[in-house]
């Protein structure tokens, strides 16, 4: 895989750069035995060495920067403080500006790399074979091999190596490195399994339903390295200010060789001299790496709980956030109709009535229609057979069975009765189908969208980090009061089309400026698109997932809060990162003017101040 390629390019040149700067710093030592010794000219050959050696990274880093840029950057500041240094005959201090800057250039490296490493993780998961179903034999293929539509044998123990849905089988699935879950799932015929998840138990066959370049981990993959290429605006506001800001030490720099011997009666040599650590001390290294390090950390975080973040700058919208959007169905709620309650007609007994209700839905289409089979086949155990029915779509179904006409819809297609309970349960938000025979018998069936059960607790910490909550969903008035009832949303909008949904981001957007939305249907994918950040649930539908900034593989909201958590930590650490190294490079440039400091130090005071802003990004990976 090219990220394969890409990673082992990275190693291999971490590596270089490390063995360089070791060498350089030996061949540091050794200058230094030789000039103690008298040998200048054999002290200088090493000296240069260890230039040439010690440097070549970040010279040749420095150069292809600023042809492409067309401006100066701290790898060139860096360069010509050394250079600068030997002219004036302080090889011993150039050589170890150097030796420092290089070791602290490849412990960059390597820090940096740390977070990419990560993603490693993902590509291992995804085996490259996996066993063919051929008719009554089994061949080993490699997964590029295998289309969609053929079957798979995984066999207890072993990876599953595409995306697809059981076919044959029962057995209990490991996918925590997919969706950060840690507990075992089980799966059954019918039911998604992905690509990396490891099968526990039974042997299981199955449909692939996505080829190899398709998976959830490939797209995982694919989605954090677009991300770890986007940047904040912070960070391109960074990148600017560092042009400018390089100028400016240049200007200052060359101020600093002569000004000094104007007023202040020092040597041209010392001047010159102070300005090379002035060069060294203002390069802004740990300014520009307070930000690139500690985000690509938090996005490798994520990826590996599940949670696929398409950019660092959503990170920093969603740490500013004010308000939170939800749709209801599928987000807050699970989007899975279950039967609660149900009447029969007097004198039918309980399961003819489900038979009966159970066999006119199984030809419909209706969402309804299958819940209600569902629950007839798998939790009552019933035989239903296929009956001819006329649908009326928006109203019901009609059929005749066993000679007596039956209607099957809502009240006024089947003319039934509203009693006080049955209002109960259309006021508490549940969905009542009510069937009718022509001979006037009478019984109803109730259903409900189940609330996710972390769903009251999760507003809930919302509001306490002060967090406006509000849901927006297409469903009925009664349903939607329900739902922000027992989820304890601040504010909803009921039968909300697309358009309408939009408008009232665009609305929220204008008061609080950093608005989040989360949603998982078609019809959300406007508004996801329209807020400052878009949250898909990772079952939502293809538009919703493209379009959100943030993708949740797990379904749990419990993944947003711990997003949410990573964003405030990733805002807190960079804004340590920026006051910590902006007040040492403030004492360093003063330490200098007041001749406290000298190359050697001023080179440990700078690039050890960059190293511990990059490890101290590095915490987000924790």
């Amino acid at each position: 895989m090219p990220f394969q390629l890409s990673l082992w390019k990275d190693t291999l040149h971490q590596h270089v750069e490390l063995i360089l700067a070791i060498l350089s710093g030996f061949l540091l030592i050794g200058a230094f035995i030789l000039e103690q010794n008298q040998l200048e000219s054999a002290a200088v050959t090493l000296f240069l060495l260890a230039y040439v050696i010690g440097g070549f990274f970040k010279a040749k880093e420095g150069i292809e920067d600023s042809i492409e840029t067309k401006s100066f950057n701290v790898e060139l500041l860096m360069v010509l403080a050394a250079v600068g240094a030997g002219i004036i005959g302080y090889w011993f201090e150039g050589a170890m500006l150097i030796f420092i800057f290089a070791l602290s250039g490849a412990l960059e490296t390597y820090t940096l790399q740390k977070s990419t490493k990560e993603l490693s993780s993902l590509l291992s998961m995804q085996p490259s074979e996996a066993i063919v179903v051929k008719g009554e034999h089994h061949e080993l293929v490699p997964i590029e091999l295998i289309a969609v539509g053929e079957q798979i044998f995984v066999k207890p123990g072993e990876k599953i190596a595409l995306d697809g849905r059981v076919v044959n089988g029962t057995s209990t699935v490991d996918q925590a490195a997919i969706t950060g879950e840690s507990l075992l799932v089980t799966k059954s015929i019918g039911e998604q399994v992905y690509a990396g998840s490891i099968n526990m138990s039974g042997a299981i066959t199955v449909e692939v339903t996505a080829g190899h370049e398709h998976t959830l981990a490939s797209q995982m993959i694919t989605l954090v390295q677009e991300a770890q290429k986007a940047k904040a605006p912070s960070q391109l506001f960074l990148e600017k200010f560092e042009k400018v800001y390089v100028q400016i030490v240049l200007w200052a720099v060359t101020v600093m060789i002569f000004l000094p011997v104007l007023l202040f009666d020092w040597s041209l040599t010392e001047s010159f001299y102070r300005a090379m650590i002035l060069l060294v001390v203002a390069s802004p290294c740990a300014l520009v790496a307070s930000i690139t390090p500690a985000t690509l950390a938090a996005i490798s975080k994520s990826a590996r709980e599940g949670v696929l973040v398409k950019g660092g700058d959503h990170f920093e919208h969603l740490a500013f956030a004010k308000v939170m959007a939800f749709d209801k169905t599928g987000t807050l709620t699970k989007g899975e109709l279950r039967v609660t309650d149900y009447q029969s007609p007097a004198g039918m007994e309980d399961n003819d009535f489900l038979r009966l209700l159970g066999s006119m839905e199984k030809s419909s289409a209706h969402p309804l229609a299958a819940a209600i089979t569902s629950f007839m086949e798998k939790e009552r155990g019933l035989i239903l057979r296929t009956v001819d029915t006329t649908e009326y779509p928006g109203e019901g179904i009609s059929a005749s069975v066993n000679h007596v006409s039956w209607n099957v819809g809502n009240a006024s297609f089947t003319g039934a009765t509203v009693t006080p309970t049955i209002q109960e349960f259309m006021d508490n938000g549940k969905t009542v189908v009510f069937a009718k025979s022509d001979q006037g018998q009478e019984g109803y069936l109730v259903l409900q969208d189940t609330i996710r059960p972390e769903a009251s607790s999760f507003i809930t910490s919302l509001k306490e980090d002060g967090i406006y909550t509000v849901m927006i969903t297409g469903d009925t008035h009664h349903t939607s009061a329900s739902v922000a009832k027992l989820c304890n949303v601040d504010e909803f909008h009921a039968a909300c089309l697309p358009v309408k949904k939009v408008k009232i981001l665009e609305r929220l957007r204008s008061t609080y400026t950093h608005t989040v939305m989360v949603g998982d249907g078609m019809n959300d994918g406007p508004a996801l698109a329209t807020a400052k950040v878009g949250i898909a649930m990772g079952t939502g539908t293809d538009l919703a997932i493209e379009t959100a900034d943030i993708i949740l593989t797990r379904n749990s909201l419990k993944a947003i809060g711990s997003t949410l958590k990573t964003a405030k930590k990733l805002k807190k650490i960079i804004l340590q990162n920026i006051v910590f190294s902006i007040s040492v490079i403030f004492l360093l440039i003063l330490s200098n003017y007041l001749q406290i400091i000298d190359i050697p130090l001023g080179v440990i005071g700078h690039e050890g101040s960059t190293i511990l802003v990059i490890l101290n990004s590095l915490r987000m990976l924790k």
